[in-house]
């Protein structure tokens, strides 16, 4: 399944073009918006490396719900799914191709803004050490169960619900923190935003880069709801797999 997922990136330039794209216009967007703040506020200028982190590490999370949607959806729209599932592929083996792409992508998607944040703000993500390792790691996973829910949810209703692998992930996005503490939020949205292990991510991101100091227990707290959501995720999936197939619906999907 990677062989294949990694033929049809490297066969088709607008894909790897598409990748590079959206990551680098928002570094740009909110790294010029950064500059300028920081220009004009000396206590906004503390927060100049927080919003480009914050943009970057928000794509990857992103990045890695779509990596796991698309796989999906190509597959629909080439009316493949059927041929892969009459194969000796297994389940888990497809999720696991759907996963690793995930990765590749958000790695060649952030890794091209964060060549640009360099290059033209000199700011790098990677001075977070292994922070940085550990923020990825939680943001990508939590991508994923989201990803194969949404699949799911594609499975279930055919390619009307294609939307939800663009839109699901902004869902999360006003809870989440990624540009200001959840403290702002009214208190019963704080209970839904710490219920997320990407508002883990970003305030342990914010603790990091504003008070020097690695946030453990947010760390904690994201691994251990990540454990709940991507169990969730893979059984949904799994489920809308059956559905499917039980229904023959595996053949009707398609342009």
């Amino acid at each position: 399944m990677l062989l294949r997922y990694l033929y049809i990136l490297r066969s088709s330039w607008p894909r790897t073009l598409e990748l590079l794209y959206w990551p680098t216009l928002q570094m740009l967007i909110w790294g010029f918006m950064s500059q300028f703040l920081s220009q004009n506020s000396s206590y906004v200028a503390r927060a100049f490396g927080v919003l480009l982190a914050a943009v970057m590490l928000w794509d990857v999370m992103f990045r890695g719900q779509l990596g796991v949607s698309l796989t999906l959806i190509e597959e629909l729209y080439s009316r493949n799914l059927a041929n892969l599932f009459v194969s000796p592929l297994r389940l888990h083996e497809f999720i696991a191709g759907q996963l690793v792409m995930s990765v590749l992508r958000a790695l060649i998607g952030v890794g091209g803004a964060c060549v640009f944040a360099f290059l033209l703000f000199h700011y790098s993500i990677f001075s977070f050490g292994f922070p940085l390792i550990a923020f990825f790691t939680m943001l990508i996973v939590f991508g994923w169960a989201i990803g194969l829910a949404v699949s799911a949810l594609i499975l279930r209703w055919g390619l009307g619900a294609e939307e939800l692998a663009w839109a699901a992930m902004f869902l999360v996005a006003p809870v989440s923190g990624v540009y200001y503490p959840i403290g702002v939020l009214p208190p019963w949205l704080q209970g839904v935003a710490n219920a997320l292990p990407s508002a883990h991510v970003f305030e342990g991101m914010r603790a990091l880069l504003l008070d020097g100091m690695f946030r453990w227990d947010h760390f904690a707290w994201a691994a251990g709801l990540n454990v709940v959501y991507l169990a969730l995720g893979v059984l949904v999936f799994r489920w809308a797999i059956a559905y499917a197939r039980e229904h023959g619906m595996l053949m009707q999907m398609g342009e």
